[in-house]
């Protein structure tokens, strides 16, 4: 019996993850699989980033629209509560098999609580892993204890959620679909990106993205200035940023990266370049800059050295490739002076990186198998205690 599986995306970089396991799981008759598209692909403001799952040829099932256009706490509140009642409906007449969900977001929250009342399996990617500097810490462990599948990147993280009382039978470590997009894609050469996105590469360049501290009142302005004040110190480099999510503050700083490319040359920004051309931008650049996750599970398997800003990735495990420094000016300035060196560039081309071989989704596929095409969930779940 065909079983139907419906996998959640509400950003464009959850998309750029979920990608080779979509297609993956498309390809195989055992599944009916339907995607699901909600949150910031919906929204103009974000670039209608729902488009580029169309355009690599995926048809899209449904879309629920739920996120008001503001970014303050109350306003991510309703748009947690709108997501619910759109989802309690679509759960009611879809009854999927499965829910796949991907993450640490908000609106992948309160879709979970709709499947979890609807009695829905869900299957978790990436449960275990550590953001001291996010809200969406407490998000991922919440999303875990409700689902029932879990996909871990790292050994680690699988003991992590054994830790929150998980079974370890139901805990899989399949690492970072993100590798296996960096192997799987035919990347742009340097030429071609610059074709594409219009912007002359004819200097060293870096990939600056920075996404908001939820868990820090009033500082993601301040923070995302003085990155802006130390990019404006290396005149001779090129800039590509990719703008921040629709997380509490995602606008205050896109409007800051908005204002610093229209006065300077040697930056331009994108509100999604797509997964092919950041992989791209990535494979080429010089060095990555900001606080996205990327930086510390993509860049190493490039070589590329790694700035991360801040606390947003704090507990992470990181390749040597990585640099961490303070959201301060003289900080985030040494620190580009250090990426920027022949020896750290040696170090970064050597980095190992911890996140897997690239086949995930051929993992995260034969557990589905088992588990679903053998009829064994069983949702009265036991918490699993550790032994003291």
């Amino acid at each position: 019996m065909v079983k139907k599986i419906s996998i959640l995306t509400a950003t464009r970089a959850e998309y750029g993850l979920l990608k080779p396991l979509i297609k993956k799981l498309k390809e195989m008759t055992e599944f009916e699989v339907q995607i699901v598209v909600t949150g910031a692909h919906l929204s103009p403001e974000f670039g209608l980033t729902y488009k580029e799952i169309e355009q690599d040829g995926f048809q899209i099932d449904e879309k629920i629209d739920m996120l008001v256009s503001a970014d303050t706490p109350a306003a991510i509140s309703k748009s947690m509560g709108l997501s619910m009642i759109g989802f309690a409906d679509y759960f009611q007449r879809s009854q999927p098999d499965m829910l796949i969900v991907l993450g640490d977001r908000y609106e992948t929250l309160a879709v979970c609580l709709a499947a979890m009342n609807q009695r829905i399996p869900i299957a978790h990617l990436y449960g275990g892993e550590t953001t001291e500097g996010a809200v969406d810490e407490s998000i991922r462990h919440a999303i875990t204890k409700v689902s029932y599948l879990h996909f871990t990147s790292t050994d680690l993280y699988r003991n992590r959620v054994i830790q929150l009382g998980e079974h370890p039978d139901r805990i899989h470590c399949v690492g970072a679909l993100g590798v296996e997009n960096i192997l799987s894609e035919s990347l742009l050469t340097k030429k071609e990106l610059e074709s594409s996105i219009g912007f002359n590469l004819d200097a060293p360049y870096a990939l600056v993205t920075f996404h908001p501290v939820t868990l820090e009142d009033n500082q993601s302005e301040i923070q995302m200035k003085s990155l802006l004040s130390a990019i404006k110190n290396y005149p001779d480099m090129k800039f590509i940023f990719t703008k921040a999510n629709a997380d509490a503050n995602g606008r205050v700083i896109n409007k800051l990266i908005d204002s610093y490319c229209s006065n300077n040359s040697h930056a331009v920004a994108f509100t999604s370049l797509g997964l092919r051309r950041y992989l791209s931008a990535l494979q080429n650049c010089s060095m990555v800059i900001g606080n996205s996750s990327s930086g510390l599970i993509e860049a190493p398997s490039f070589g590329v050295p790694t700035i991360n800003i801040g606390d947003r990735q704090k507990g992470r495990l990181q390749a040597n490739s990585v640099i961490n420094c303070k959201a301060e000016n003289e900080s985030i300035n040494k620190a580009i002076a250090l990426a920027a060196s022949d020896s750290f560039k040696e170090k970064a081309m050597n980095a190992v990186n911890p996140y897997g071989n690239g086949d995930t989704s051929e993992k995260i596929a034969k557990v589905l198998l088992k588990f679903l095409i053998n009829d064994e969930i069983n949702l009265k779940k036991t918490f699993f205690d550790l032994e003291m």
